[in-house]
């Protein structure tokens, strides 16, 4: 499996689990940024659901970060949580 297709099978794999995760699931939204050595992708929901991707001390966020490292293997991806209010 080539490193693109691997990290768009990720990026679907976010988007289907915050849309399960949240009240507004229609404003979820999962972009791909490329760096040098990694893959970003960054999550954004409705400003309400922001603490549901969250969680209780960040543990959904952390599960969330797990998810993508043990997906992403060696060809490094990692997961942003953007409040679109505050942009970045």
């Amino acid at each position: 499996m080539s490193s693109s297709s691997a990290n768009l099978s990720l990026k679907d794999l976010i988007e289907y689990l915050a849309r399960a995760l949240v009240d507004h699931p229609d404003e979820v939204s999962v972009s791909e940024v490329a760096g040098e050595q990694t893959v970003v992708l960054e999550l954004k929901v409705a400003k309400d659901d922001l603490g549901k991707v969250i969680g209780r001390h960040g543990r959904t966020a952390t599960a969330f970060r797990t998810v993508v490292s043990a997906l992403a293997g060696r060809g490094g991806a990692r997961i942003d949580f953007v409040d679109v209010d505050r942009g970045r």
